[in-house]
């Protein structure tokens, strides 16, 4: 008797954060966006603004609502796949086979109005559409793009793009996974790490060391090929609604179809990294607007002491701090992407963007856990979603160390990535 009464009164189901907590409003009713100080509309195009405002109206009715269960519980949610694919976004800038061949500032504002609700949903987005698609369309043959980039664009089929090993990271170039040819085709070798969506896309994107040539080769694998295996790595603190996955490769044969012909030395790689770069500049653009929208309605609604937060010195000076943060951010993000257009972009300006500007949203999205106090741990208000989701984004697509060193290289024209050759000690 005891232990039943006991389980009825600890084992009752959760209260509604809106009954527990009725101040102020949780993140499923989503805030309007109060971000955009300087107005970022007067620099798109009308077709820019369009694409803006329809991602911003579905993330904010469709994708809001259910994205704290999904990310505490880990687990992807499919329900959104069809949604993504009515806004016909995915391929981005590429032009036919069924892709929008939206500006790259088109894609970047549609990624950031992604981010600003649920960042793991923009990198779901980005792995599929910047890294994935885009591979296959400035590296694949006239029939690959026929064959893959249509269903891809529908989201019919889902892709994934696996570089990183677990023994290269930062030194991505490295690559221990080998290709070798053999009679119509290749074989493949080796071990894939943190690869996002791998664990249920249909197409996999692998780069692997050719043993002929000793250069980066690319390749399609196919999700149910002989001798592939993917699991989901468990346990993140950050990005928790993105599968990523731990793939191994054992005796993987890859038609001679589905060798990607462009990809031949990791510099065809480097292409597709400098653009995804641009694109992954603008999630920490995303996630801040939505932080600071959140924390601009709470601090309005939160009363202590008798006034609303909003209305203390100090609440506004970290407001102010986040915005100005925030415009800035936007403006080096939309100058990414004229150099882009312009075909000016460099990798040097692509890693000094990503860098600089996910170093700013850490320090924004920090502040604006702090304004929220509690419920600044508290997944239900956002902000404490955004605050771990930000770290990830922080590391990958180049650590930040790495990206200022690709800027330092090529603003100096000296590497200096490998540490330098110990020598013997001078005997003064």
């Amino acid at each position: 008797m005891h232990k039943e009464a006991k389980s009825s009164y600890f084992d009752m189901p959760a209260l509604d954060v809106s009954v527990a907590f009725p101040q102020a409003t949780p993140a499923s009713n989503f805030p309007p966006c109060t971000s955009d100080y300087y107005q970022l509309a007067d620099l798109l195009t009308p077709e820019e603004q369009a694409i803006r405002m329809k991602v911003r109206e579905c993330m904010e009715k469709e994708i809001a609502p259910i994205m704290t269960k999904y990310w505490e519980k880990a687990e992807f949610p499919f329900e959104i796949i069809p949604k993504f694919g009515a806004l016909h976004i995915a391929g981005g800038t590429i032009k036919g086979y069924g892709c929008p061949c939206h500006s790259i500032t088109g894609s970047a504002v549609a990624a950031a109005e992604v981010a600003r609700v649920d960042a793991s949903c923009s990198t779901f987005l980005l792995v599929h559409s910047s890294l994935a698609m885009l591979t296959i369309g400035l590296c694949g043959s006239e029939m690959q793009k026929e064959k893959y980039l249509p269903s891809l664009a529908e989201f019919d089929t889902i892709a994934c793009w696996g570089l990183t090993e677990p023994d290269y990271g930062s030194d991505a170039s490295g690559l221990g996974t080998t290709a070798k040819k053999v009679e119509g085709g290749w074989i493949l070798e080796g071990q894939k790490r943190w690869i996002g969506n791998s664990t249920f896309a249909d197409i996999l994107v692998i780069f692997a060391r050719n043993t002929s040539t000793n250069q980066i080769n690319g390749f399609i694998v196919k999700k149910d090929a002989p001798g592939l295996q993917c699991t989901k790595i468990e346990n993140k603190i950050g990005l928790r609604i993105v599968q990523n996955g731990d793939i191994l490769l054992k005796n993987v044969f890859v038609p001679d179809e589905d060798r990607l012909p462009g990809v031949n030395s990791f510099q065809d790689t480097n292409k597709v990294l400098a653009v995804s770069r641009v694109m992954v500049a603008w999630q920490p653009i995303g996630i801040t607007m939505g932080v600071y929208d959140m924390c601009h309605r709470y601090l309005k609604e939160r009363k202590q002491f008798g006034a609303p937060l909003a209305a203390f010195q100090i609440n506004q000076q970290k407001l102010v701090q986040m915005l100005s943060n925030i415009q800035a951010m936007i403006l080096v993000g939309w100058r990414l992407c004229k150099l882009h257009e312009s075909d000016k972009l460099t990798h040097g300006h692509a890693s000094l963007g990503k860098s600089w500007i996910t170093l700013r949203a850490r320090e924004t999205v920090a502040l604006g856990r702090e304004l929220l106090g509690g419920n600044g741990i508290l997944a239900d208000f956002h902000v404490a979603k955004a605050f771990c989701d930000l770290e990830p984004i922080y590391t990958f697509e180049g650590t930040y160390d790495i990206n200022t060193l690709v800027t330092g290289r090529e603003i100096t024209g000296l590497a200096s990535f490998k540490p330098a050759p110990v020598r013997q000690k001078s005997r003064l």
